[in-house]
């Protein structure tokens, strides 16, 4: 099943489950959030709590695309209880860039760098056996929900970035329950935009390269994530293909098990404040920054997988200038 959130032609907020060309309405929970947390009080997945409330209200899915009723597929009325982080290196990329960078960890003589030291941890320790700890990601904080755009809003950079570039992802989406636990509701495609140039000035600006807007939805799948995931991710300028590459995702693609990436999240109490919603992004292996193109206002960033519906989509902004300024109290 796969969930959206939208807003009516009256502005009221719904919940729908996506069913081929339509969008079904669900009753009783004006989020996502809400009817997960009913599916918490009542025991039963959200799944099953979302299918005990669709309504035989229907309406073209296609019309809420069109009129850009659609919201992210999770959010919260205070966007300060969203976190939003990731984790990178954790994906291995084509089978030629694959072939490449394990003939490179396995030369005994080569400079790894602080990256590939990661990566290559990741490779040997990110899958362990059931009921066992692998090592931990790189991770990052990008934001709270208030950088959180739905696909068809404009994402903005700011005035001073060196680089705007998009990060096809996937992202793992949850909510903290009553009694601490962690739950998570389903997974989402997201566009983890960042400043690839700043980054790669120097590694340490790596925290500042991430604190970027980020794209969510369309939709949320909810279940297991499948191990071996397709998808395109294009970039459109003045309407027309200026770039595109097919990537993967999924376990069988990547070199943490989902379950790692979550343990190494959540064992930080901090994760763990009950009604907090966390969005977690998985990595990626394709950007059009690494083929030399550097994205401009007007471009379009698309992020097509079928197995997660319809595609995210969204222009590119640059901010108006902002100069800040500390007021002594």
């Amino acid at each position: 099943m796969r969930l959206i959130q939208f807003l009516s032609r009256d502005g009221a907020r719904h919940v729908g489950a996506v069913e081929q060309e339509h969008v079904r309405w669900i009753a009783g929970a004006q989020s996502v959030l809400e009817l997960a947390l009913h599916a918490i009080a009542e025991g039963v997945s959200l799944e099953a709590a979302a299918e005990a409330r669709k309504t035989t209200l229907v309406e073209p899915y296609a019309a809420v695309l069109d009129a850009g009723r659609l919201l992210t597929p999770v959010d919260h009325p205070d966007a300060a209880h969203v976190f939003v982080t990731g984790t990178g290196l954790t994906h291995l990329g084509s089978a030629n860039a694959r072939d490449q960078m394990h003939a490179r960890l396995s030369d005994a003589g080569a400079e790894l760098s602080d990256s590939m030291k990661i990566f290559k941890m990741g490779v040997e320790g990110g899958k362990p056996p059931t009921g066992e700890i692998g090592v931990q990601p790189e991770w990052f904080w990008k934001g709270n929900g208030s950088i959180m755009k739905p696909s068809g809003a404009p994402m903005e950079s700011p005035d001073w970035a060196l680089d705007m570039g998009e990060e096809p992802e996937i992202a793992g989406v949850y909510l903290i329950g009553p009694d601490g636990t962690p739950f998570r509701l389903g997974f989402a495609l997201a566009n983890e935009m960042s400043d690839h140039v700043m980054e790669r000035s120097n590694y340490l600006l790596l925290a500042h390269s991430k604190l970027r807007q980020c794209a969510l939805g369309p939709e949320l799948r909810l279940g297991d994530l499948p191990a071996d995931i397709r998808g395109v991710s294009r970039i459109l300028r003045d309407g027309a293909v200026l770039w595109q590459r097919p990537f993967l995702s999924g376990e069988a693609n990547m070199t943490h098990a989902i379950s790692n990436l979550e343990h190494h999240h959540f064992k930080y109490p901090l994760f763990c404040n009950p009604g907090d919603v966390h969005v977690h992004v998985f990595g990626t292996a394709t950007i059009s920054f690494a083929d030399g193109v550097r994205l401009r206002e007007g471009d379009e960033m698309e992020i097509d997988c079928p197995t997660f519906g319809q595609p995210l989509r969204n222009p590119l902004r640059v901010a108006e200038k902002r100069q800040v300024t500390v007021r002594s109290l």
